[in-house]
């Protein structure tokens, strides 16, 4: 099953993607499900799952979540509550871990996303070792190789913040069905192989203009 376990929604200050543009894009690609990973709340993703519901969708919407920890961005899959932010990275996982979720580190090496740099020690369940949001593949090469050395999952994400971006890269999951329960569980085995190709420049040059300009009309009129 090919699932995305990177994407934003406009409950995130930096996409404006929506929920009904995401779920179009994501079954035109021919994605099995995505993982919402809103910044810093999971309000995002349990509607979206809820709205694929709604519509009766053959698609598996996981709620997820992407922590600001002290050293950089955490990704913490399958939960309904919100973690606090700029926690230490380990107490991060400490408190994801009570509230059951699959926690995976992002873009590691990729210092403009807040990457988390080494990752090693800690109680992780996989390595985001390709995000297609790279416009140089170097801090991949780097989350791959460490992940190699230290016997880490490798999965893949768009890191999505425009709905053009989605799915365009994505993680192959082994799992016994479709259901958040069985990727989430396949995911924790290791049953998991990165696929998916870079964004294309324009696409991700679009979004990196929508951010620059929602940061100006913040800083002009105090409002995103």
């Amino acid at each position: 099953m090919k699932f995305d376990l990177h994407v934003h929604s406009e409950y995130s200050k930096d996409s404006e993607s929506s929920h009904e543009d995401i779920l179009e894009t994501a079954l035109r690609r021919g994605l099995d499900g995505f993982a919402i990973c809103d910044h810093d709340t999971v309000e995002g993703g349990l509607v979206c799952a809820k709205k694929a519901m709604e519509l009766g969708l053959e698609i598996t919407v996981i709620p997820g979540i992407e922590v600001s920890s002290s050293k950089g961005h955490i990704l913490v899959l399958g939960v309904r509550e919100n973690i606090e932010p700029l926690l230490s990275p380990e107490e991060t996982i400490h408190r994801a871990r009570k509230l059951g979720g699959t926690i995976i580190v992002p873009h590691p090496f990729k210092s403009s996303s807040h990457g988390i740099g080494s990752f090693e020690g800690l109680d992780i369940d996989a390595v985001e070792v390709f995000n297609s949001r790279c416009l140089f593949n170097a801090p991949n090469r780097k989350a791959l190789a460490e992940a190699i050395r230290l016997g880490i999952p490798g999965v893949a994400g768009s890191d999505s913040h425009i709905p053009e971006m989605v799915g365009q890269a994505y993680t192959e999951i082994d799992a016994s069905e479709n259901t958040m329960e069985a990727v989430l569980r396949a995911i924790r085995e290791g049953k998991v192989a990165p696929a998916g190709k870079n964004t294309p420049t324009p696409i991700i040059l679009k979004q990196m203009s929508g951010s620059v300009k929602r940061k100006l009309k913040k800083k002009l009129f105090g409002r995103a």
